[in-house]
């Protein structure tokens, strides 16, 4: 239990462009993100995600494991199935030009979080031994932005 007053300030943020490559993809954010807490003393890190069909994770970046995660989330919501999201003759909501055809991924994007927060001390991320934030791209290749927030908390 903390018995000193703890201040919280804003310590600045920033948006990172990410070019995804694959259809689906989970992508290391981690070396990027500790680069922007290296000056951070004590605060947290908070984690955005500005698309609905990505998510984000923290979980190991062991590439096996990624694979069984991938194909999990092809087995729930195969991108083959039809999805009423995907029925311009119906849907009405949401339409612009260039539309893609991506029900699946939104109903995969709904298993995710659209942010995390790391706990920062000392400049570094307060991860466990394996731990890694992870972008889940479920809808690419595309352009994009995550939204990094530092805040930083003062006695």
């Amino acid at each position: 239990m903390l018995t000193d007053a703890l201040t919280v300030a804003p310590a600045g943020w920033t948006v990172l462009q990410i070019q995804t490559a694959a259809s689906t993809e989970f992508v290391d954010l981690t070396d990027r993100l500790a680069s922007l807490a290296c000056g951070l003393a004590t605060g947290v890190l908070h984690v955005f995600t500005r698309h609905t069909t990505t998510g984000l994770l923290i979980n190991e970046a062991e590439p096996l494991l990624l694979e069984d995660l991938a194909e999990r989330l092809d087995r729930w919501a195969p991108r083959c199935d039809a999805y009423r999201h995907d029925d311009f003759s119906r849907r009405v909501v949401n339409v612009g030009p260039g539309e893609r055809i991506n029900g699946h991924a939104h109903c995969k994007a709904a298993l995710f979080r659209s942010s995390e927060s790391v706990p920062v001390v000392g400049g570094a991320l307060c991860l466990g031994r394996w731990q890694r934030v992870l972008l889940a791209e479920l809808d690419g290749p595309q352009t994009r932005e995550i939204m990094v927030m530092l805040t930083s908390l003062r006695r």
